[in-house]
């Protein structure tokens, strides 16, 4: 049979090492990713990882096969290249969410294969001529989740992109809505389990993936931009999991073992993203965690007094201070000014002056987002703080330089209870002697929707440009 396990090799003991081997270098590669020094070894042993296992998946398939997995191979292989080329850092976090939704899309494909043929991909039971108990589930379940994770990351694709309002979407009884949405489908994945014979009800199993489609729709429009890095790390789970699911009706160990991992680190990831801003990890399954308040505070004040400053302004508090904490966000990633802040930095160490990042877990759009882009600019690891080990150093800080990172340093999430920011850590960028504030213009607000306070502190002073050509403008004056 054409794609099907070539016989006896399937259940070959060097079939199993090879899917085993490449299981360790994944773990191993998650381990290499957990720091900035080891994260470009943590990338090549997951790609010597997926080689080992998808060179075993194909040597175990017959040789009709071939052609096609080599065909799909080459082409996804192009595109992911010139996307790869392509793409700017600041579309990392929807590059992300669309990956995301097309490992979502090929869980339902795949089901909806196996539901179809189940023959072929041997989960028919040769006594009754119907699918085998257990794979029943895996084929509910693998739906579910990946109909879900498409349609959720296709929403968050969506917000990260501009292309919808980052401001949550809140349907009257959404939670009785979703609860019963869910709960449907958990029913008619269980019906589907215990019929007879499940292939002669069809509408049944499409029922599901119907559903599917539409709570992944409904638990992602309730969620505010805000807290989009959470719903990306989630997102990355569910793709997991449905992955994993997947696994088990191709029989595929290494499918299992790397969906199990994606599933499990992106949980974890889920919860230190919920921790670090003070949101509920349940709340975050259930959809819509965040948006009760989100009316609040989405009007930038601009009759509020505020003092404006200059490029020679800014380079003559920095040299003159003991010390400097930069602050980057988002606006630096829409600029591009990590090189030249870099330069900005080293001629200010080179004046005596102690200079240090201070990154917020989701400053961005993304888990992870400004450590990246700090590293493509060769900013040392030693230099670069989280949240938690910095914060208290604003009070004994000269200058806090922020670029472009506004609800991360927004007081509204201490001080405003109908902030959709409320409870979320932040940088006390407002404790520092001198702030100086980069941003395009006051007429915005960040990507909550929430105007800061800090803008309008006596001990503030406000850049207002692109965050790079500021950025350059500081490097002449102290060059001067």
């Amino acid at each position: 049979m054409a794609g099907a396990p070539t016989e006896g090799l399937a259940v070959s003991p060097l079939v199993a090492f090879a899917y085993l081997v490449s299981g360790v270098l994944f773990i191993l590669a998650l381990r290499g990713l957990s720091s900035p020094e080891s994260s470009r070894r943590g990338n090549r042993l997951g790609m010597l990882g997926m080689l080992i296992a998808v060179g075993t998946t194909m040597a175990t398939h017959d040789a009709v096969a071939l052609p096609e997995l080599g065909g799909a191979i080459l082409i996804g292989g192009v595109i992911g290249f010139f996307v790869a080329r392509k793409i700017a850092m600041t579309a990392m976090p929807q590059l992300v969410a669309a990956f995301h939704s097309l490992v979502g899309l090929a869980a339902v494909v795949v089901g909806a294969a196996a539901y179809l043929n189940p023959d072929s991909f041997g989960i028919l039971d040769a006594a009754t001529q119907q699918i085998h108990h257990a794979s029943r589930i895996e084929l509910g379940l693998g739906v579910a989740i990946g109909a879900i994770t498409f349609s959720g990351s296709v929403i968050a694709f969506l917000k990260l992109n501009g292309n919808m309002s980052g401001k949550p979407i809140l349907l009257p009884l959404r939670h009785v809505i979703n609860l019963g949405t869910l709960l449907a489908i958990l029913g008619l994945i269980g019906w589907f389990y215990a019929l007879p014979a499940p292939t002669d009800v069809p509408w049944l199993f499409w029922t599901v993936v119907a559903l599917s489609f539409l709570i992944g729709f409904l638990l992602i429009i309730p969620i505010g931009g805000a807290d989009m890095p959470v719903v990306v790390s989630m997102l990355n789970s569910y793709s997991g999991w449905a992955a994993a699911a997947m696994g088990f009706t191709l029989q595929n160990t290494a499918m299992i073992i790397t969906g199990a991992l994606v599933g499990s680190s992106g949980a974890i990831l889920s919860y230190i993203m919920c921790k670090a801003m003070n949101r509920g990890f349940l709340a975050v399954i259930a959809g819509g965690f965040g948006a009760e308040t989100a009316a609040g505070g989405g009007e930038a004040k601009e009759q509020r007094p505020w003092k404006r400053g200059s490029a020679e302004d800014a380079a003559f508090l920095m040299k003159q201070a003991d010390s400097v904490i930069i602050v980057p966000g988002y606006g630096m990633a829409v600029s591009q000014a990590q090189h030249a802040l870099r330069e900005m930095a080293d001629m200010l160490k080179a004046e005596g002056v102690s200079v240090k990042y201070a990154i917020h877990p989701v400053a961005g759009r993304m888990p992870g987002h400004m450590n990246v882009l700090l590293a493509e600019a060769n900013v040392p690891y030693d230099e670069v703080f989280e949240l938690e080990d910095i914060n208290s150093s604003f009070a004994q800080t000269d200058v806090a330089f922020v670029i472009g990172a506004n609800d991360v340093t927004n007081p509204a999430a201490k001080t405003d209870k109908t902030s959709p920011i409320y409870g979320m850590p932040i940088l006390d960028v407002g404790n520092a002697k001198t702030v100086l504030f980069v941003k395009r213009s006051m007429g915005g607000v960040g990507y909550a929707g929430v105007d800061n306070d800090v803008f309008y502190q006596d001990n503030t002073m406000m850049l207002l440009a692109d965050a790079k050509k500021m950025v350059e403008e500081i490097v002449k004056a102290l060059g001067h």
